[in-house]
């Protein structure tokens, strides 16, 4: 177990399925310990009220490069090959391991709140992407999971698993 009492880390990378918490844990620790957080799908995605734009990968590279070449970061989000430098460069890794469960009660929720309006999205909540949550989430738990718990091996000295988001505190001073 990584205890950061006194030594709090200036980057972190954040990775989980959709609906794990990402997003929330990386506010939280952002307000936390006053370092800028980033979601990874804006990083891929350039965002506009006319709809998204795909960045190209040298775009998307560059931006993530700029990012991690900062002195202090947290990013977040599901990728995890094309974001190997994130990994190295992290004072500390979070695998966010949430159940499947409850990341589908979050998918739910999240589009109830975002179709009315309650609850900001990067995207436009459409019945499309709502169905596609499902399918990333189980493609995650069936597929992306081991092959990320294997990369993430050779970081163990710098990586945490988490059940739940609210576990962090644990290791950090509270």
């Amino acid at each position: 177990m990584i205890i950061l009492a006194n030594n709090n880390p200036t980057k972190i990378h954040i990775i989980g399925s959709v609906g794990s918490g990402k997003t929330t844990l990386a506010r939280n620790l952002s307000t936390k310990l006053n370092i800028p957080f980033f979601e990874l799908d804006n990083v891929v995605w350039k965002r506009f009220k006319s709809g998204d734009i795909r960045r190209s990968e040298d775009e998307r590279d560059e931006y993530l490069n700029r990012i991690i070449h900062s002195d202090a970061w947290i990013i977040e989000g599901i990728h995890y090959q094309w974001v190997q430098q994130g990994f190295q460069n992290a004072d500390l890794i979070i695998f966010l391991d949430t159940a499947y469960s409850k990341r589908i009660y979050r998918i739910i929720k999240r589009f109830i709140l975002q179709k009315t309006g309650i609850e900001k999205a990067n995207y436009k909540p459409t019945l499309k992407i709502f169905i596609n949550m499902f399918k990333w989430n189980s493609c995650f738990e069936n597929e992306n999971k081991p092959e990320i718990f294997d990369l993430l091996n050779k970081y163990n000295d710098k990586v945490i698993f988490l059940k739940d988001n609210s576990e962090i505190d644990k290791y950090f001073n509270k």
